[in-house]
């Protein structure tokens, strides 16, 4: 019977924040208590675009630190950054021969990265998608947890999961991957406007609440976020195309690990000052100890950097021995 495992891949984006924690790390967290764990920092995928090469370096260490921080045990789960294990570009080239064009043009998130010059993009971009699927099928993993950004990715990995077993009439050889999506998906939007994502690139800080963030300034961008007029309903379609009071709402509820309608029957009728005044205390209670523990480990490069090469030597016996089944499938030889 095929082992449950789970894979995930997070960017090394560094300064991570509270969609990042609410969104992704602490589902991890939940995880590693039910499945054999393996969890990649995709600094791969992270040069699809530009990246200056000492920042890329210290954001791979930063996301460590956080994911140790919220945590995530690196002796349950293996940590390890994905360039430490070459399996993963291996494989990749594999389904690039696999996948094709039309399967990439039709992934929305390169139309939206790439913008309206497709040409000036790198082929990495339009490539991607195969080397997440690379990622995942090369532990055979059963399970990816995803948000509803990531949805048409892992389809894709499950259409060249079946095209490479039907290719090489290669029966069940890679699984068909499922989905693990939480029964409240967190989906953290900006302080600033309620109908963008939270996210690191926003230019106001004021937009986020970062996992270094201080107790008094969390207090002061949850003060400064932006709420309408109207009081916090007690039913559900009352929050109907209120986007930044559901937003906050949808904050206090994850970080409680609540549901939406338990938040309304508490505070129902009441106005968003109260309301702001106990989620600001909720995230502080949550995320300052996450956020001390963070700057305790980045000045333990050398812990860090062990978590990553310990990974790495569990990920890459793995990923090499399914590599070599992989090239006996396809026909190519491989001599180690």
């Amino acid at each position: 019977m095929q082992k449950q495992r789970v894979f995930s891949g997070v960017q090394p984006t560094g300064n991570l924040h509270l969609g990042n924690y609410l969104g992704a790390i602490k589902n991890f967290v939940n995880l590693q208590n039910k499945f054999e764990c393996i969890y990649c920092i995709v600094d791969l995928h992270a040069i699809t675009n530009y990246q200056d090469p000492n920042e890329l370096n210290s954001n791979i260490l930063e996301t460590v630190a956080s994911f140790i921080a919220s945590g995530l045990s690196s002796e349950k789960n293996i940590i390890f950054n994905q360039a430490s294990v070459s399996a993963h570009a291996e494989l990749a080239w594999v389904f690039n021969c696999v996948a094709r064009i039309g399967w990439m043009n039709r992934m929305t998130q390169f139309k939206e990265k790439a913008g309206s010059n497709k040409e000036n993009a790198s082929v990495g971009l339009l490539v991607y998608p195969n080397l997440m699927a690379a990622d995942i099928l090369i532990y055979k993993a059963t399970h990816v947890p995803v948000g509803e950004d990531q949805k048409q990715h892992l389809e894709l990995t499950r259409d060249i999961a079946k095209k490479f077993n039907n290719d090489f009439n290669s029966k069940d050889y890679f699984p068909i991957v499922e989905p693990l999506i939480p029964k409240e998906i967190s989906r953290i939007m900006s302080l600033r406007d309620g109908k963008k994502k939270m996210s690191k690139s926003e230019d106001s800080d004021y937009s986020r609440i970062n996992l270094k963030d201080d107790k008094d300034l969390i207090d002061q961008k949850i003060k400064k976020a932006k709420t309408d007029t109207s009081a916090i309903p007690s039913e559900i379609n009352g929050l109907k195309n209120r986007y930044e009071a559901s937003n906050l709402i949808s904050i206090y509820a994850s970080i409680n690990s609540i549901s939406i309608a338990e938040v309304l029957k508490e505070f129902g009728g009441k106005n968003f000052s109260t309301f702001k005044s106990k989620l600001s205390e909720s995230i502080i209670e949550k995320i300052c100890p996450i956020g001390k523990e963070i700057r305790k480990l980045l000045n333990d490069e050398s812990y860090l950097n062990g978590i990553l090469e310990k990974g790495a030597k569990k990920a890459d016996l793995i990923a090499k021995r399914n590599l070599q089944e992989i090239y006996k499938i396809v026909g190519l030889k491989k001599f180690t």
